[in-house]
């Protein structure tokens, strides 16, 4: 793709997210569009954030399902972007106003304690640099039309993120086995998904140690403070105004996501 095409292309998806309208797949859109590609108009919208005010705060790791690799027709996760107007805390209140096509996951979350600056980190130097893990909840979304993605579409448009919620219950990882860590979460208290760690690369230290790597790899290694949010534990499930998510990890806790019922000019 030409530097104007990448350009179009990013400035496309920010409208979609500006305006709530989605826009038709970028991969039908461009047909040459492949992976190399879609990261950098990832990150010419990462930029534009920068330059708009907004702070990375770390990353998020997507396509850590087998199942959902070989829907897409890859072999690796995915990553995009955290920023700091993405972060909600346990039981605050979310607007749909600003999310399109919103479903919910529940995740690992990571915050580091040590950079990850090193050329190709191990997973011994990953577990060293975690400071504590945290119970999760990423809202995805998708500036794609009825979410017809493939695996361009979702890099390009930030790993399909929107934003997330932790918990406050921080735990150190020699208390933890994250394989087995089953995880429940519900809607309005109805059971919605299950899973466990081993549903995320089969461990989601695994999807760590890969970030890690590549974004060792980019020359923009983890720095101690970043936020990981590791890749769901389970199905993701749509989100309706009025929602009450609340998902338990094993060894982790509780975290809930509350989001706004629609009000009477939404509905109209």
């Amino acid at each position: 793709m030409t530097p104007e095409q990448l350009s179009t292309a990013a400035q496309a998806l920010r409208e979609a997210a500006a305006t709530g309208r989605p826009i038709a797949p970028l991969c039908e859109t461009y047909p040459t569009l492949d992976g190399s590609a879609a990261y950098a108009i990832q990150r010419l919208n990462t930029e534009h954030r920068v330059a708009s005010g907004r702070r990375i705060v770390g990353c998020k790791i997507g396509l850590t399902a087998r199942a959902v690799q070989a829907q897409l027709g890859v072999d690796q996760p995915d990553f995009g972007m955290l920023f700091d107007d993405m972060g909600y805390g346990d039981g605050e209140p979310i607007s749909l106003a600003a999310l399109q096509q919103p479903k919910v996951e529940a995740e690992v979350a990571f915050v580091l304690g040590r950079d990850l600056d090193m050329a190709a980190p191990t997973q011994a130097e990953v577990m060293n640099a975690i400071a504590y893990a945290l119970p999760a909840l990423e809202i995805v979304g998708s500036r794609i039309a009825d979410w017809n993605i493939r695996f361009v579409d979702t890099v390009a448009d930030n790993a399909s993120s929107a934003a997330y919620v932790l918990g406050t219950t921080p735990q150190p990882l020699p208390a933890l086995d994250l394989r087995l860590c089953g995880m429940a979460m519900t809607r309005r208290g109805e059971p919605v998904s299950t899973g466990a760690g081993a549903a995320c690369l089969g461990h989601p230290l695994n999807a760590v140690v890969w970030l890690a790597r590549t974004m060792a790899a980019l020359g923009r290694p983890l720095r101690a403070g970043d936020l990981v949010l590791s890749g769901a534990l389970g199905p993701m499930v749509p989100v309706a105004p009025g929602d009450v998510f609340e998902a338990r990890i094993s060894g982790l806790g509780s975290v809930r996501a509350v989001f706004e019922a629609a009000t009477s000019k939404e509905t109209s």
